[in-house]
C-alpha cells in the first residue's frame, strides 16, 4: 500500500502542528493505564508517543484503500479487533483522510474499553491551514473535521467528552513559540474523551414467603412427635 499526502502530512508546518497537539494532549495521556494502545495516523513517520503506563500500541497509518502498519486493513473492512480491546485509542489527523471518516470512527468507539480515553487531533476545516492543505492535496479530497460536531456525534454515542481545544498558530507559516500551544484561531484541534464504564448490577436475593397447600395430615416431623407422646403416655398408664 502506497501511503497518499505523505509529504504533505510530514512537511515542517504539520510537524510543528502535531508537536503543538502532542504538547496539549500529552497531560491527559498521561494517566492512561493500561495493557493496550491503537495509533492511527496519517504518516508513518509520526513517533509514538511515550506513556510509560501503558503496555504496548498497535501502529496503523492512513494509505490508499485502507490503512497498514502492524497490520493490513481494508477501509472497507470492519478493524480486526475484538470489542472493548484498547485503553487509549490515539488519532492523529487521520479522519480527515480516511475514505469513510463516520464507519471508521464507529470502529474506534467499538474497539474502545469501557473507561478508556479517544484522542483526536486534525486541521480545523475554519482557517488558512484548511485553504494551504487543500492546495497542498493537490485536489485530493480531504474529510475535514468540525470539533463540534464530533463533539456531539460522541456525546450521542455514550462517551464524556472533557476538552475540545483550537491548537497552533493561525498562519501555517507562523514559527513564533507560544508559551501554549492553544489559541482561538489556530490552525488545529484536540479533543479528548472517555468511554463511559458499564455499569455494574448487583443483585441480593429476598426471602419470601411460601405458602404450602394444607393437606390436613401432620407433617412427619408432627407425627413422630405426637407418637413419641402416645408412647410416652402408655408407658405411664402401665407404671
Amino acid at each position: 500500500m502506497q501511503h497518499r499526502d505523505d509529504e504533505v502530512y510530514s512537511s515542517p508546518p504539520m510537524l510543528r502542528l502535531l508537536d503543538e497537539q502532542s504538547q496539549a494532549l500529552k497531560p491527559g495521556l498521561r494517566r492512561c493505564v493500561g495493557t493496550h494502545g491503537l495509533l492511527l495516523d496519517a504518516s508513518p513517520r509520526y513517533p509514538r508517543p511515550d506513556l510509560p503506563l501503558l503496555g504496548c500500541w498497535t501502529s496503523l497509518a492512513v494509505s490508499d484503500g485502507g490503512y497498514d502498519g502492524d497490520l493490513r486493513v481494508r477501509a472497507d473492512e470492519p478493524l480486526p479487533f475484538v470489542d472493548d480491546a484498547f485503553e487509549l485509542v490515539l488519532v492523529r489527523q487521520a479522519l480527515e483522510l480516511a475514505s469513510q471518516p463516520a464507519a471508521l470512527l464507529d470502529e474506534l468507539i467499538r474497539v474502545l474499553a469501557p473507561g478508556g480515553t479517544l484522542a483526536l487531533t486534525g486541521v480545523h476545516p475554519l482557517g488558512c491551514w484548511s485553504a494551504w492543505l487543500h492546495w497542498r492535496a493537490r485536489g485530493r479530497s480531504l474529510a475535514l473535521q468540525m470539533p463540534w460536531r464530533l463533539r456531539h456525534r460522541l456525546e450521542r454515542e455514550g462517551l464524556l467528552v472533557e476538552r475540545v481545544l483550537r491548537i497552533g498558530s493561525a498562519w501555517p507559516g507562523a514559527a513564533v513559540a507560544r508559551r501554549s500551544p492553544a489559541s482561538v484561531f489556530g490552525g488545529g484541534y484536540l479533543l479528548l474523551a472517555r468511554k463511559h464504564r458499564r455499569p455494574v448490577t448487583l443483585l441480593r436475593s429476598r426471602p419470601q414467603q411460601v405458602r404450602v397447600p394444607a393437606s390436613g395430615q401432620l407433617s412427619p416431623a408432627a407425627r413422630r412427635g405426637a407418637s413419641l407422646q402416645i408412647f410416652s403416655g402408655t408407658a405411664k398408664d402401665d407404671e
